[in-house]
């Protein structure tokens, strides 16, 4: 079988298909036969040797996102042949997704959903489990004042959705006039690119993709996420009484089923810029890098 792996750091020469052993699954596992996967920032920094300490020993396969078909179900109650998605924390377990075959924890996959094609569910899983996760620590519910900054992004523009869906007002910060359109069309009310016109206190919750510390916005007793890892931790604001946290994403099963229904519910949509086969990954990942993306890049097995 086939796998993108890296047996150094550097540009997108070190990335290399090879053939490499076939999985076993242990008590627990789920093999997947992967259809696609997706591209994530994660990655990009992962193969560069910008992450630091806790890289998996290299040689290591990267990918963190699969849509595929159960080969083998083992003890999960899954059927051969169906069609599921996943999530596998790569720098965690140095399990990556970029393969023809994965053997993945039944609990950190669901049922894809089925009104759309593998390709777009594969890229859901990690915007949408940092989406959700996030949203769920915010404590986003009926009638709570959302501000979304980097709304445009793949992870903001999921969230900006989910949060619509538990019925919380929605205003979004973009970088750029051109996003405005589209985050509207996400179901965000007021938009903008100018931080100074968001009101000061009149946010229950803030969820902050790229580290913008718009710490005035949040209203004294509300929530501040940050999911920018890279960015340091948010500003202290005890203070005000408002709680914070820099969000890390997990495999969650349960999470990837709760987005499923949503996207099989019309509740959430997926968006796909591109798709490339996986033999063309180095051009996936020049795509990537030009940014201006209207959605995630999907790879093709």
């Amino acid at each position: 079988m086939r796998a993108l792996r890296i047996d150094r750091f550097g540009d997108l020469d070190v990335l290399a298909l090879v053939d490499v052993p076939e999985p076993r699954p242990a008590e627990g596992e789920v093999l997947v036969r992967v259809v696609a996967s997706a591209v994530n920032p994660v990655d990009d920094k992962t193969r560069e040797g910008a992450i630091g300490e806790g890289t998996p020993p290299l040689p290591m396969t990267l990918g963190w996102e699969l849509a595929g078909i159960v080969v083998d179900p083992g003890t999960s109650g899954l059927s051969v042949g169906e069609r599921v998605f996943g999530m596998s924390h790569q720098l965690a377990t140095g399990r990556g997704s970029w393969a023809d075959l994965v053997a993945i924890p039944a609990d950190s996959i669901a049922q894809a959903p089925t009104s759309v094609s593998l390709a777009e569910a594969a890229t859901l899983p990690l915007p949408g489990l940092t989406a959700l996760q996030t949203l769920d620590w915010l404590e986003v519910g009926q009638g709570d004042k959302l501000l979304v900054a980097g709304a445009a992004g793949a992870v903001g523009g999921l969230a900006v959705q989910l949060a619509v869906a538990r019925g919380a007002q929605v205003d979004a910060l973009v970088s750029r006039q051109a996003q405005v359109k589209v985050v509207r069309e996400l179901g965000a009310e007021h938009v903008t690119t100018d931080r100074t016109t968001l009101p000061a206190g009149g946010y229950d919750a803030v969820f902050d993709t790229f580290g913008a510390f718009v710490t005035d916005a949040v209203a004294d007793g509300g929530r501040y996420a940050s999911i920018a890892t890279q960015a340091g931790p948010v500003p202290d604001l005890s203070h005000r009484r408002v709680r914070t946290t820099v969000n890390q994403v997990r495999e969650d099963g349960r999470g990837l089923a709760e987005l499923a229904a949503a996207v099989d519910g019309g509740r959430l949509k997926a968006r796909v810029d591109a798709q490339y086969a996986v033999q063309h990954v180095k051009a996936a990942h020049e795509h990537f890098r030009r940014g201006s993306l209207n959605g995630k890049i999907a790879l093709l097995f």
